[in-house]
């Protein structure tokens, strides 16, 4: 069973892998193809943030957001992939920062294209999420091996 569960952590994991690698290739000086993209749909998450709640996000270069994610995905995919909870907090968090700016689907009308793709991709990575809360749930659920006490040895004669 140990085998199927690492195999299993195996797969998961290089969706993010993967993901960070090309990623990490593509990056240059200006955050490469990820930043173009994440950088309109980051403004405008900004924006719809500063009306709704009144709260102001700060500006910074979204190369560093970018770096960040490679970085959570990279780190957080090796440590998942050996069982380590550290490794699932962290895409964890990639996950829940990432997920509602990129795949922006609520500023869109339900009638156009881009709405049910984004959507479509939206809930995929929220089943991702949920996966990695399951995980986290049962990593911690799961009682820790107590090393027997050895009973001391007695001299028989």
């Amino acid at each position: 069973m140990g085998f199927v569960s690492f195999v299993g952590r195996v797969l998961f994991a290089s969706i993010f892998l993967l993901s960070a690698w090309q990623e990490f290739n593509e990056f240059g000086v200006d955050g490469g193809p990820a930043a173009e993209v994440l950088k309109p749909k980051f403004d405008v998450f900004a924006k719809t943030v500063s009306v709704h709640t009144g709260v102001q996000v700060p500006e910074f270069d979204i190369k560093y957001l970018v770096a960040a994610s490679v970085a959570f995905k990279g780190v957080g995919g090796i440590l998942f992939t050996f069982g380590n909870s550290i490794g699932a907090y962290l895409l964890v968090l990639q996950q829940l920062i990432v997920t509602p700016i990129l795949y922006d689907f609520y500023n869109y009308d339900m009638e156009k294209k881009e709405f049910g793709i984004l959507f479509t991709k939206f809930t995929l990575n929220l089943a991702l999420l949920g996966a990695l809360l399951f995980f986290i749930g049962m990593k911690n659920s799961i009682p820790r091996r107590q090393h027997k006490k050895k009973a001391p040895k007695t001299k028989t004669f």
